[in-house]
């Protein structure tokens, strides 16, 4: 994938920050030249003309990569574009996204792979561009796999559906394996699912809504590990949402199949208790589950099986998340709150299972993600803070409290189920290749 036009000159420090990565935890300011690190030190006295970037009481990591964000452009510019998408993640202090294929036409073809990519160029994030499995996300025909991945796309999905046919999955794992691409499925029998609007369980016994079965996901689980088994390709299960699937998962990984999973901030934080309203902010897909399911997936988080948080940002107008719940279309906007939402719950409200370590908490929104889409490899994304790699940082303060949605988003959507909700820790300042995107938590174009 080419590089964005952004470059950056500047000679900048980042000063008085605790330094978190994949090597451990210390004490240190980062001098940072020409969009590289130059140097880290316990302490770097700037020289005339160096701009200082306080980072004192903060965690001061490598950029965050989120795994799966709808950034809708082209096709739904009124929801939004990836101008105002890359501008959401950078101040969720993220530095690349991978932009599901699910746009209008779809990331179906190397034309389209192309006009994306020039789009692209020029976020405050790097945007990779992930491919559909399937020509028009039908599940029918297999995209041109090969054509896309001569232009660097490292992730194929047909998000927004599972891939139905599993002789068409099949065939589609065994070109993955064989161009060393990865397979990302959003999981859902829709026979078993009938696109229900909410979990099925108590609550939609309750309130009477078409419902979803947990089984109609882990069916699908299962299914498509049996099919890594007989292929021996990488596959990444896409927003788990139920108990039933992580173990599915977790077993699969003791086996040494080539999986990886990732869960999402409001799987991991509500449930489906939520939908006592029939507040459409609820609905996803999947959706919200029980509480039993949160419990499992905030386990599966503390013991590896989940291997990345990822924000499935969905962005939609207010017009259709104002429809009736059965009407609404399902999703919701995380780039700007994920990584506050699961501070607030692992670290700062973390129930008495004690709270995670910065290290492993950013495991899952930096160097892994950055391993499992290739970006490490291509782009230095989720390398550790040393001289010579390059300058993505976050630097995000553990202490601020702040209330979801009180000066608005930079998002063009505003449907965070998070509206109002009051969470501990924030970014401060993001880093893009030297370039510094947001300081003192205000985006800088």
């Amino acid at each position: 994938m080419p590089e964005t036009r952004i470059e950056s000159r500047s000679r900048l420090v980042v000063r008085g920050g605790t330094l978190v990565d994949e090597t451990g935890e210390r004490r240190g300011d980062v001098l940072i030249e020409g969009g590289l690190i130059a140097a880290v030190d316990a302490s770097i006295e700037p020289e005339r003309g160096t701009r200082v970037l306080e980072a004192d009481g903060c965690i001061v990591s490598p950029g965050l990569i989120d795994l799966h964000a709808h950034l809708r452009e082209p096709g739904d510019e009124a929801a939004e574009t990836i101008e105002t998408g890359a501008r959401a993640a950078a101040l969720g202090g993220y530095t690349a996204v991978v932009a599901m294929a699910n746009t209008d036409p779809p990331v179906d073809s190397a034309a389209v792979v192309r006009d994306v990519m020039e789009i692209a160029n020029g976020a405050v994030a790097e945007v990779a561009i992930a491919g559909a499995i399937t020509v028009g996300r039908k599940g029918e025909q297999l995209s041109p796999l090969f054509e896309m991945a001569a232009l660097g796309v490292r992730i194929f999905t047909d998000d927004g559906r599972g891939v139905q046919d599993s002789g068409v999955m099949r065939r589609a794992l065994e070109y993955g394996r064989d161009l060393d691409v990865v397979l990302a499925e959003h999981c859902e029998d829709e026979k078993l699912s009938h696109f229900g609007h909410m979990h099925e369980g108590a609550w939609s016994s309750r309130l009477g809504v078409p419902a979803q079965p947990a089984v109609a996901e882990e069916a699908m689980v299962a299914r498509d590990i049996t099919l890594a088994r007989a292929t021996r390709a990488r596959l990444h299960f896409l927003h788990l949402s139920t108990a039933g699937s992580v173990a599915l998962v977790a077993a699969a990984k003791r086996e040494g199949l080539l999986v990886t999973a990732e869960a999402t901030p409001h799987h991991l934080s509500l449930t489906d208790a939520e939908l006592a309203g029939y507040d459409p902010r609820f609905k996803m897909n999947p959706p919200l589950r029980s509480e039993a399911d949160v419990e499992a997936l905030r386990a599966a988080c503390r013991a590896g099986t989940i291997d990345a948080i990822a924000t499935d940002h969905a962005p939609h107008t207010e017009a259709a998340k104002e429809a009736p719940l059965d009407e609404a279309p399902p999703g919701v906007i995380g780039l700007e709150t994920a990584y506050a939402v699961c501070h607030t719950a692992f670290v700062t409200e973390s129930n008495g299972a004690g709270p995670l370590s910065y290290q492993q908490l950013l495991a899952m929104f930096s160097w892994r993600p950055a391993r499992i889409a290739g970006l490490d490899r291509s782009s230095g994304q989720g390398g550790p803070i040393a001289a010579g790699n390059h300058a993505n940082i976050c630097v995000f303060d553990p202490t601020a409290r702040w209330t979801v949605g009180e000066t608005g988003f930079a998002s063009r959507s505003k449907n965070s189920p998070f509206t109002g909700k009051t969470l501990t820790g924030r970014v401060r300042h993001t880093l893009f290749r030297g370039e510094a995107v947001v300081t003192d938590g205000v985006a800088q174009r």
